[in-house]
């Protein structure tokens, strides 16, 4: 691949499935019903929550960011995936993948400090719950949410900016059809230690911590759960973490999985790394509106509300 003069290359390749090029616009129409989905129940859980005074308390609005972090994620996606699947444009500059991997990699410490704080939110809600308004207030839930993106790009930003440091000299074809970092930086020649270094304290520092101060939350959550005396009331505390650990499985079981088949998966079939790439974009967005609809009474109660009253508005 030529390089300007710089080492900074020209451009990137994203890969779709190779081989199965004539079936691209088939994987396209899954992807954008796929999409779709997330699009549609993001903006519905956003658009109850907003109508609803009722639903303007802490867990709700924490939703409302995890929605709102989700929407983000599928706008920096969308494009490059759609573009290479249903035009076959392949070819992506050096600056708009930095950008793509940058708002990927920082979402991603966003959602992931969202969950934390919904752990918490748990937390106060079952083992204090007299004092559940008076410690999460409206202002705490606001500084919060921009405590997360802060620190999200400050662990964010340096990662471009080392990539630029870098020397290219091989073919400059990445294993997935988005950029990400651990991608970008294996098709350097040059010494990559420090980028390495930087990412694994970078990784450690957001979602390690953050891991471990949810696993704390629930463990906390479980030893206060079994003091209480009524077990109907245990089963009742205990269902109302149920969509929240359901968000942190469907978010930290595909980071876990692009992260080890980047380590360790070296000589695997580019196939995996693909689908794991697929599996990490895609699904999170998707099945949690669906996920908090089923589980949360308000909410469920007021999609059904309106769906009720829409063949009445029709019909008027």
């Amino acid at each position: 691949m030529a390089t300007n003069g710089s080492s900074k290359p020209l451009m990137f390749l994203l890969t779709g499935f190779p081989g199965l090029e004539n079936i691209h616009p088939w994987i396209a129409i899954s992807i954008s019903l796929m999409y779709l989905v997330a699009i549609c129940g993001n903006c519905t859980i956003l658009a109850i929550i907003q109508a609803e005074a009722s639903l303007h308390k802490p867990m709700y609005l924490f939703l409302a960011m995890l929605a709102v972090t989700d929407l983000c994620l599928v706008a920096t996606t969308l494009p490059t995936m759609l573009c290479l699947f249903w035009f076959n444009s392949r070819a992506v500059s050096f600056d708009a993948c930095a950008t793509q991997m940058f708002f990927i990699h920082s979402l991603s410490c966003v959602e992931s400090g969202i969950l934390v704080a919904m752990a918490f939110d748990r937390f106060v809600a079952i083992s204090n719950p007299l004092r559940y308004s008076l410690i999460l207030t409206n202002s705490r839930i606001a500084k919060t949410g921009l405590a997360m993106v802060f620190r999200a790009v400050f662990f964010g930003l340096p990662t471009p900016i080392l990539l630029r440091l870098l020397r290219y000299c091989r073919v400059n074809t990445l294993s997935h059809s988005f950029c990400v970092h651990q991608d970008m930086m294996k098709l350097a020649c040059s010494d990559r230690r420090v980028n390495i270094i930087y990412g694994l304290f970078a990784v450690l520092a957001t979602f390690g911590i953050d891991s471990l101060l949810i696993l704390l939350s629930y463990v906390i959550i479980v030893k206060t759960v079994f003091n209480i005396a009524s077990g109907e009331e245990r089963l009742r505390a205990l269902d109302t973490c149920v969509s929240h650990l359901c968000a942190v499985l469907i978010f930290y079981i595909p980071l876990i999985g692009l992260t080890i088949v980047h380590r360790f998966g070296e000589h695997a079939s580019p196939l995996v790394h693909i689908l794991m790439g697929f599996i990490y974009v895609l699904i999170p967005p998707m099945p949690n509106p669906i996920v908090y609809s089923i589980k949360i009474t308000q909410i469920r109660q007021r999609i059904l509300k309106r769906l009720q009253s829409s063949p009445a508005l029709c019909a008027r």
